[in-house]
């Protein structure tokens, strides 16, 4: 009996040592990480964003994860595709669409797409008005998107339990058979408010279950909003004078207490009116004052207070008024 052992026993010593000697094998992560570019990504991620600490240090998470993954399948180690469709909630004009650029991205460099591309959806794009027009609607979508990202706004318009007639549910349906049967080459990210997902999700279980990333994007501070606006018109060749900077950090206080504030989204629409303001005041100048280049590029106080949100309006809702005040 013991003889019968003994070679049993030479054995696992003889599969011991092959695997210490396999898991002492070295790996460069760094050089997996510098090969994929995805710091690159990553640096321009904060280039575009203001703030957003926590999402970006998510979007590293997962790009840490995604190298790693690729590291142990260099040396061999059997693993599957982690799952890798996300959830992006915030009020509008907090980056989502942008980080969802990005995020496609750094998988397309990973190698975990083909493309790399995103493609945008809303209920329309997906949801069908009659029996038989829903499931080829977001077949067509889901298309569209593979190899990269789909992009699914206000996601929750999807599912209407109220309405008996309403073909959300079979969209929704198939986006899990595809998003569980193509999870190595498609990345699907639901979008909207954050309560309104909740519900979605709750009454969603499957879904939930398939969306294993949750990501919250908070609204801008008023300090943030002001270095938003100064990026922007760097980026337009344009500037704030002294006195218009502390009339646009007015204006940010201001406009975030009215109705309808959508972050970023409402700081760039309050720069294009200003530009307006500026461009006609300086039109306005012809054939009495010289133009120079450095007011070309400056915008002054006069553009920024003649809004009608120091009025407690919120300017651009009504056509009929115009927005040069």
């Amino acid at each position: 009996m013991a003889s019968s052992e003994q070679p049993l026993q030479a054995n696992t010593s003889s599969n011991t040592s092959s695997n210490e000697s396999t898991d002492d094998t070295p790996v460069n992560l760094e050089a997996a990480y510098e090969g994929a570019q995805v710091q690159q990504v990553l640096e321009q991620l904060d280039r575009e964003l203001i703030g957003l600490r926590p999402v970006k240090t998510r979007i590293r998470e997962i790009a840490a994860l995604l190298v790693v993954d690729r590291a142990r399948k260099q040396v061999g180690l059997a693993t599957t595709a982690p799952s890798l469709h996300m959830s992006f909630t915030g009020r509008p004009g907090t980056g989502k669409t942008t980080v969802a650029a990005r995020m496609s991205q750094i998988l397309h460099r990973l190698g975990y797409v083909r493309k790399g591309h995103v493609v945008t959806a809303t209920r329309d794009n997906l949801v069908g008005q009659y029996i038989g027009h829903t499931a080829p609607k977001t077949r067509e979508m889901l298309k569209k998107a593979m190899g990269g990202v789909l992009f699914i706004d206000e996601a929750y318009y999807l599912y209407r339990p109220e309405n008996e007639r309403d073909y959300g549910a079979e969209a929704i349906e198939i986006l899990l058979q595809v998003m569980e049967a193509n999870r190595d080459d498609l990345v699907v990210i639901f979008a909207g408010y954050k309560d309104r997902m909740d519900v979605f999700y709750q009454s969603n279980p499957g879904l939930s279950s398939r969306v294993a990333n949750h990501i919250d994007f908070p609204d801008y501070t008023a300090e943030e909003l002001l270095a938003i606006a100064k990026l922007i018109l760097a980026e337009e060749n344009y500037r704030f004078s002294e006195e218009a900077s502390a009339a646009f950090a007015d204006y940010i206080q201001r406009r975030m207490q009215l109705p309808f504030f959508a972050n970023a989204r409402s700081i760039r629409n309050a720069i294009d009116r200003a530009r307006m303001r500026q461009a006609n005041r300086l039109f306005n100048r012809l054939g009495s004052a010289g133009v120079t280049k450095r007011d070309l590029i400056t915008l002054e106080a006069e553009d920024i207070t003649a809004s009608r949100v120091f009025a407690g309006e919120v300017e651009g809702l009504d056509p009929s008024k115009p927005i040069t005040g």
